[in-house]
């Protein structure tokens, strides 16, 4: 039974207030992208008003992406066993709760503290999000439709939480880019609570698998935070290599647990079926690129070109423009009619010629001749790319395993994430520091800086030429609107409740 008496739905009934709570399920996820960037405008002001020193900064973002990021896989089978409607409300009002706590801090300490319970609440949101989506809209037509709107939403958060955290950190108070969360948040809960409705017989009834968790757990957030203190300390510190090496032994040894035990938290089924495989992998390679546009751009429009922080947020709406139509008007209106390598492939190419442009920035670059086409071109390559690889991810698999499905999606972009910005940052500055070191007199160090970008942009196009590689390699041309389950999905290893929707037939 589902964890909720109103008028539940099942698989074969389509729910007639799915497109409304498409709404709020995007407000949600609109809420956690958004997150990740709102206060970082804000950075300066909190470590100035609450006396945070430089070493203890960063703590601000690392505290917020340990728990999001550790805690993915577990939120995403919280929501499989618990329900995904029930997930989503507890994770929007404890989000809204940790970002109220932030905003009131009196110290480093409870500023530090809210930031890691939102990124726990925002591990239980996301994947729940994601997965309620996946459950919701099943047909082709309906569902590129639903994961267009999605991703255009979701996607523009990042750049909106530029604009937005400066406009409220220079005419308000830096606080205000946490307390802005909570009345959206609880707004989003308030809608989803009237309309969403989980399909019954949705759920897995599967024990938790304790021992997984805390692996999975350790591993994520330990790779996490390498890389993060990789960015600071350099990568061949020795606590960096240590914690690196270490979650690299974890993770593995948690793959080795999840193919032994009867109910693993991450059934390896979800990541080796060669099309979720590869929408996994290229996903992740190409938030490195988008990443890496928001990092060192910021950096060039501030720091370089002398942007405010509001003038930088409204410098980064092309980007929101093409994601946003690369999302609607193309990657959802093909993804029932083309196969999905088809549009990822050429999607990627996009992107990276976007950023291709950008490696030709010098510091007196036009912006209209070279940052609002190159951003616009990489959101509608992105944008185009990102429709096709969320359906590829959580298309076909048994509907328990939509909520950890979902969780995959959310770890490969934040571990790529994680990753790209420590290693373009690394190589950003060590191309500047040898620039300075190579050159003297007036305006040497905004050059260095500039030539660390347009590299670190270089690198970015290859990265994402990679994630090219990989959608024509591993990603079958199947019809259009994603894959039919495999072999191991098809065939449920206990019978489904009743009124569970026939598996999808395999091609």
């Amino acid at each position: 039974m589902s964890e909720t008496t109103a008028s539940p739905v099942t698989p074969t009934t389509p729910d007639p207030r799915r497109w409304k709570a498409l709404a709020f399920i995007a407000m949600a996820q609109l809420l956690v992208n958004l997150d990740t960037t709102i206060v970082n405008i804000a950075l300066p002001s909190a470590q100035a008003d609450l006396g945070i020193s430089d070493g203890n900064r960063q703590w601000i973002v690392t505290a917020y992406a340990l728990t999001f990021g550790g805690l993915l896989l577990l939120g995403g089978r919280i929501a499989d066993l618990w329900g995904r409607r029930r997930t989503f409300l507890t994770g929007l009002i404890g989000f809204a709760a940790a970002s109220v706590l932030g905003g009131a801090a009196g110290d480093q300490i409870l500023l530090f503290a809210a930031r890691a319970i939102q990124g726990a609440f925002g591990a239980l949101l996301a994947p729940a999000a994601l997965s309620l989506l996946a459950v919701l809209f099943t047909d082709h037509q309906e569902r590129g439709k639903a994961f267009g709107l999605y991703a255009a939403i979701s996607g523009s958060g990042a750049a909106i939480g530029l604009l937005l955290g400066g406009v409220l950190t220079e005419y308000l108070d830096w606080r205000w880019t946490l307390y802005v969360l909570a009345p959206f948040a609880l707004l989003a809960a308030a809608g989803a609570a009237a309309v969403v409705r989980e399909p019954a017989g949705a759920r897995n009834r599967s024990p938790l698998d304790l021992p997984g968790a805390v692996l999975s757990t350790l591993g994520l957030a330990g790779l996490v935070y390498g890389v993060t203190r990789a960015e600071s300390h350099g990568w061949s510190d020795t606590t960096t290599i240590a914690l690196l090496a270490g979650a690299v032994v974890v993770l593995v040894l948690f793959v080795v647990l999840q193919a032994k035990v009867k109910a693993p938290l991450l059934p390896l089924r979800v990541v080796t079926d060669r099309n979720r495989g590869g929408a996994f992998l290229s996903l992740g390679l190409a938030i490195i690129g988008l990443f890496g546009l928001f990092l060192f751009l910021t950096y060039y429009l501030q720091v370089v070109k002398g942007y405010s922080a509001v003038l930088t947020g409204v410098a980064f709406l092309p980007l929101t423009v093409g994601l946003m139509a690369g999302s609607t008007q193309i990657g959802a209106r093909l993804l029932p009619r083309v196969p999905p390598r088809l549009i990822m492939g050429p999607g990627f190419l996009l992107a990276a010629l976007g950023l291709l442009l950008l490696t030709q920035l010098e510091t007196d670059s036009s912006y209209a001749l070279f940052v609002l086409p190159g951003q616009l071109l990489f959101g509608l390559g992105l944008g185009t790319a990102m429709i096709p690889a969320i359906s590829l991810a959580t298309i076909g698999v048994r509907p328990g395993d939509a909520g950890v499905a979902s969780a995959m999606v959310n770890t490969a972009q934040q571990i790529g994430g994680a990753i790209g910005t420590a290693l373009l940052n690394t190589i950003a500055a060590g191309v500047t520091a040898a620039y300075v070191d190579a050159h003297a007199g007036e305006g040497v160090l905004s050059a260095g800086m500039v030539d660390g970008f347009t590299t670190a942009f270089r690198w970015s196009v290859g990265i994402l030429l990679v994630a090219a590689v990989v959608v024509l390699a591993a990603v079958d041309a199947r019809a259009p609107g994603g894959p039919e389950a495999g072999p191991q999905d098809a065939e449920p290893s206990s019978p489904p409740p009743s009124g569970t929707a026939e598996p999808a037939r395999q091609v």
